[in-house]
């Protein structure tokens, strides 16, 4: 069974024992980014479930199905074929079956997006759950998912990225793990002995502030200040390249009695640069606009380009459609914030997307757009944020499109975490 490619550290090669301890119910793996926490609870996770149940039922979670399949199943898959394992992979049902020395299981992907989540996964039994990225899944899907582990010897298998130290997960499973029986597992880069330093440098050279601390100190830590804090508006505004563009798009928050921020993006040399954009507060100006008034504005906007698609604000259904009666192709925003900031962090930093010094308003923005304690969580201030909204739909359709090429922002692309 011996797969002379995978070497452990003395923590990894934790996690893949634990389970023979009698007294512990749950695992934690929780800290920096490739620290090789996820990998190693993977591996570990079908091994226990392979060697302890036979016919049994599985849980196996991440925000979405399709990033429990970018960042476990891509790297693990190959991994226990090479061990042996037979797995098919049943797409359309979401439904691993894994066939090991004479015992076949089943596991079954879910995606804990949001609350309505929750629903997903009732009602079914499982023996074991694997929760990937706890911490950014909804309190109620992670403990509908726990419910569910009726079966006699189930375990629950968590790993997570820290967010703020009162976030729930923190408080009321980390902080509780003996209570809970769970070993709990702190993770930093040199845990993962394949990671080089060049790499390690790379992360810490590439983070600052909150994330820094979370992401490559593994720590739960307060998020304060500006959000895009490495940013200088005076500094890193670009003068915007004369020609040579081949693409354009447009990204726009739409806003009646809030403000609306539209984008116009240009692509030149794998660089997309924010070139021009509009910017209309109703209140400072004493009237609303209609949708077909802002059509109006983003065809202005566009000048005459050949925009290939316009990222929209998705609560703006009507607006959405009055652009596709005009003739635009419409694409609606992820509008996830906490992933679209860190996205948005890494390809500013990466230099993949440039602001340009015509772009006061999304300058002025980015110069102020600090964190703030809501409830739970930390999150940006809901104010004078448009344009940083505009900029985030850009960025994740950006990267969405990237992953489906086969390129990952630093923030989604966890390839060597293991």
């Amino acid at each position: 069974m011996a797969d002379k490619g995978l070497r452990f550290s003395p923590k990894q090669l934790r996690v893949l024992t634990w389970w023979h301890d009698p007294g512990r119910e749950a695992l934690i793996c929780d800290g920096a980014v490739r620290s090789g926490k996820t990998f190693a609870m993977g591996l570990s996770f079908f091994l226990w479930a392979q060697a302890e149940f036979d016919g049994r039922q599985f849980g196996i979670c991440g925000k979405t199905i399709a990033s429990v399949r970018r960042n476990l199943l891509s790297e693990l898959v190959p991994c226990l074929r090479r061990l042996g394992m037979e797995v098919r992979d049943r797409r359309g049902e979401h439904l691993l079956t894994v066939r090991f020395r004479g015992h076949e299981n089943r596991f079954l992907l879910f995606g804990g997006r949001d609350e309505s989540s929750a629903a997903l996964i009732q009602g079914s039994t499982l023996a074991g759950v694997l929760l990937d990225e706890a911490a950014l899944m909804p309190r109620s899907f992670v403990e509908q998912a726990a419910a569910r582990c009726s079966v006699a010897g189930s375990r629950l298998w968590f790993n997570c990225n820290p967010e703020g130290p009162q976030h729930w997960f923190y408080q009321e499973w980390i902080l509780k793990a003996e209570e809970r029986r769970a070993l709990r597992l702190h993770f930093t880069m040199e845990d993962n002995p394949v990671l080089t330093e060049r790499i390690r440098e790379r992360y810490r050279r590439n983070c600052s502030g909150a994330f820094y601390r979370r992401f490559v100190l593994g720590e739960w830590a307060e998020a304060e200040g500006r959000v895009y804090d490495f940013f200088d508006p005076e500094r890193d505004a670009a003068k915007a390249p004369e020609d040579g563009f081949s693409a354009w798009r447009v990204s726009a928050d739409y806003g009646t009695v809030n403000p609306a921020s539209f984008g116009l993006w240009g692509l030149r040399e794998g660089v997309w640069y924010r070139v021009r954009e509009f910017y209309y507060d109703s209140r400072k100006a004493g009237r609303q606009r209609t949708d077909a008034e802002y059509a109006e504005d983003l065809e202005r906007l566009a000048g005459g380009r050949e925009i290939q698609r316009v990222i929209v604000d998705p609560s703006a259904a009507s607006f959405m459609e009055t652009l596709r009666r005009r003739g635009f192709r419409v694409v609606k925003a992820d509008n996830d914030v906490a992933d679209g900031i860190r996205v948005t962090a890494d390809l500013l930093r990466a230099g993949r997307v440039v602001i340009c010094g015509d772009c006061q308003d999304c300058l002025r923005e980015i110069a102020q757009y600090c964190w703030e304690r809501r409830g739970e969580r930390d999150a940006p201030r809901k104010k004078d944020d448009h344009a940083m909204d505009d900029l985030r739909y850009f960025a994740m359709d950006l990267v969405k499109e990237r992953e489906e090429d086969g390129f990952l922002a630093l923030a989604v692309d966890r390839g060597e975490d293991f």
